[in-house]
């Protein structure tokens, strides 16, 4: 699904490592990842998923990040400093992307008068709180996965760069929207698409 964080996170590694993939497009929303043909590959009925040739499936975003990476400049070697990717990677699924992404989903995808709408002033103030901590960390370093671009940068960006989608601004963030700028500058980045 194009639009989703989740997914733009496994394709912008995909490009950023010249890997040839065939892209199949679910759309989600529309209830895709429920068919019984997709939840065979998927139980957990959600995107992102890699299929491989030999018919192996690995689904999760970050996980299927942490594979593809392996073995290459986005992944550090280093033990300690993977380790440091792998934490802001659980930081992202655990306390960035359920507040940020949610707050992005209710406000594009449901309708005006859901009730889902009460929960967007919860789910911002605790984006903000995730924010804050990303800008902390980037006021004394460049990046997430270490002293290089790598994996963990590419987690934390897909939402953070549509966050203003769910009401969360950036501009209280200076640090983050300078790192926002040194992704896009790296080479092979592709953009989100809009929801």
């Amino acid at each position: 699904m194009s639009t989703s964080g989740n997914c733009h996170k496994v394709r912008l590694l995909l490009e950023q490592l010249g890997t040839r993939y065939d892209w199949v497009e679910v759309n989600s929303a529309q209830g895709q990842t429920r068919t019984p043909e997709f939840l065979a590959l998927n139980p957990n009925g959600k995107v992102p998923l890699v299929q491989r040739s030999d018919g192996r499936v690995l689904a999760e975003s970050n996980a299927i990040l942490f594979w593809l990476a392996e073995g290459t400049p986005f992944l550090p070697a280093d033990g300690w400093q993977r380790a440091q990717a792998l934490s802001w990677m659980f930081f992202e699924q655990y306390s960035h992307e359920p507040y940020i992404a949610v707050a992005r989903f209710i406000s594009i995808w449901t309708p005006a008068d859901s009730r889902r709408r009460d929960e967007l002033p919860g789910l911002r103030e605790r984006g903000h709180a995730a924010l804050a901590v990303m800008e902390r960390h980037l006021q004394s370093a460049p990046w997430f996965t270490g002293p290089d671009y790598g994996v963990a940068d590419i987690a934390l960006f897909a939402y953070t760069a549509v966050a203003e989608d769910g009401g969360i601004g950036l501009a209280p963030y200076p640090a983050i929207q300078r790192w926002l700028q040194a992704v896009q500058a790296q080479p092979g980045f592709l953009p989100i698409l809009a929801a």
